[in-house]
């Protein structure tokens, strides 16, 4: 089976901090997936923009060496690797200072028929001042801009970054990413719900017990941690990727796939957030930092040894127990977790069903356990159902619960997309459904902001936990005090 190629209209990108770890780890094998896939048009231009200075043949060679670390070879055997690198251009520019930009708007306006779109993979406090200057040098008329997380540390920040972006862009042509959104199985959640008669009906509290989300990572912040410490796990990934996956499975049913019909209804279930402040944040938040132990066969560092202090109140860890107070889901708990330095990389939806009412079955036979579906976001994307059915064999009824499963590798022989490569076309293509507006960034952290001032106000540290463990034993408290438990690796 091969994926089928929807073409898009000429463009140029314009990737400011092109030399930066994302370009090279991402966005550079993105774009050559793309037209390794002929997704890109032959007229299409890419323009690499940073502070060092670099011809475009020294860029080039930056890019190949992106494929090769990022690309296995036998995709890098052919002529399009030599199609792909000649798209590249270079200016050096700052953000800070007008030196390059005229050239810049020179190469950009060099091509009027294209689209032009601007993707800042820079600093966050960059944002503005690119916007700023994208403006002055008359590059923002008809340009689409991309930003990244994390849209501000707080709603008063990100409210100010806002309004910054949106002085120089109207808001139809902000894009705010989050890669979490173009990841295969997410949006596989909205065609499960809306494509199939089974589900729906079922998607209430009168059939769903409780809901966990899962984002597990074994790795530390390495490399991160001078940010990671400015940030702590809530901000970095609760704020913006697990409430975004949390929108998804508890939003109503859009009227279409427009993108502003499934952005109001993701808007509905954020403001519907039951709030979490100083009187309640005890009872359902865990934060938690892990210390020196064991990942991936060997002996790693703990928080502290990685950021090169005796102390910090980052948290690495955060559980929550989320409710969203509608008609919907009243009484249906949202249990959320993220960590680094957990027992492994996983991140999934589990939707735990009721158990049935009443079982006819003996003793003999079994326990019976609830139905789940379980959405496998990474790795080895893919969607299991669990189900109760006989044993096989004579003797009576002896029950076991077995998952019918469909691995996406296995069942379409594709190459699963990065969900960048998705992504930067769906901005070319002015599709927004799956980036983040204004109003949804505003309203989550909203909801976020009272509980990081009920940490501070607690002046707890963060609970301790071993590297390569599924973090604080106070966390599994939260969840089982309710009479259920986490589970791990679609289980």
């Amino acid at each position: 089976m091969t994926s089928r190629v929807i073409p898009v209209a000429p463009f140029t990108l314009t990737v400011f901090g092109a030399t930066g770890d994302l370009s090279r780890r991402k966005l550079i094998p993105a774009l050559f997936h793309r037209d390794l896939d002929g997704q890109i048009p032959d007229e299409a231009a890419i323009i690499g923009v940073s502070r060092r200075h670099l011809s475009d043949e020294e860029f080039r060679g930056f890019a190949h060496q992106a494929l090769n670390d990022h690309i296995p070879a036998s995709e890098l055997q052919g002529p399009e690797v030599q199609r792909f690198l000649a798209r590249l251009t270079y200016v050096t520019a700052d953000a800070d200072s007008d030196p390059g930009w005229a050239e810049l708007a020179a190469r950009v306006g060099s091509q009027p028929d294209h689209i032009p779109v601007y993707y800042l993979a820079t600093a966050p406090h960059l944002f503005g001042p690119i916007c700023e200057r994208l403006g002055k040098f008359g590059l923002a008329d008809k340009g689409r801009v991309v930003i990244e997380k994390p849209i501000g540390k707080d709603l008063k920040s990100a409210l100010a970054l806002n309004e910054q972006v949106g002085r120089i862009f109207p808001e139809e042509r902000v894009y705010r990413i989050d890669h979490y959104l173009g990841k295969e199985t997410v949006q596989n959640l909205m065609a499960l719900r809306f494509a199939n008669a089974l589900f729906e009906p079922l998607w209430n509290n009168a059939h769903i017990d409780h809901v966990q989300i899962t984002v597990a990572e074994a790795l530390g912040v390495e490399e991160r941690a001078g940010y990671y410490d400015t940030a702590g796990a809530m901000r970095d990934m609760v704020q913006n990727h697990i409430l975004q996956l949390l929108c998804l499975v508890a939003m109503e049913p859009p009227s279409s796939l427009d993108a502003d019909a499934v952005r109001d209804e993701k808007l509905k279930v954020l403001r519907a957030l039951k709030p979490i402040d100083d009187h309640n944040m005890a009872a359902v938040t865990v934060r938690g930092q892990y210390r020196a132990g064991a990942s991936a066969g060997g002996a790693v560092p703990g928080y502290l040894e990685e950021l090169g202090s005796d102390r910090s109140q980052t948290e690495t860890f955060v559980a929550v127990k989320a409710e969203v107070e509608n008609w919907r889901w009243a009484g249906v708990p949202f249990y959320l977790r993220t960590g680094k330095r957990l027992a492994s990389r996983v991140s999934e939806i589990v939707v735990g069903f009721k158990p049935v009412p009443h079982s006819v079955f003996d003793s003999a036979a079994g326990p019976v356990e609830s139905n789940r579906l379980v959405i496998r976001l990474q790795p080895d994307e893919g969607v299991k159902l669990w189900l109760m059915i006989k044993d096989p064999g004579p003797g009576g009824i002896r029950l076991t619960h077995v998952p019918l499963d469909m691995s996406f590798a296995k069942a379409f022989k594709v190459r699963n997309p990065d969900a960048y490569e998705r992504l930067i076309l769906d901005v070319v293509r002015g599709n927004q459904t799956l980036f983040m507006r204004r109003d949804e960034v505003e309203a989550a952290w909203r909801w976020v902001d009272p509980i990081l001032a009920a940490w501070r106000g607690a002046k707890e540290p963060p609970r301790p936990y071993t590297a390569g463990t599924w973090g604080p034993s106070a966390s599994i408290a939260l969840i089982e005090r309710d009479g259920r438990t986490w589970l791990e690796d679609g289980a």
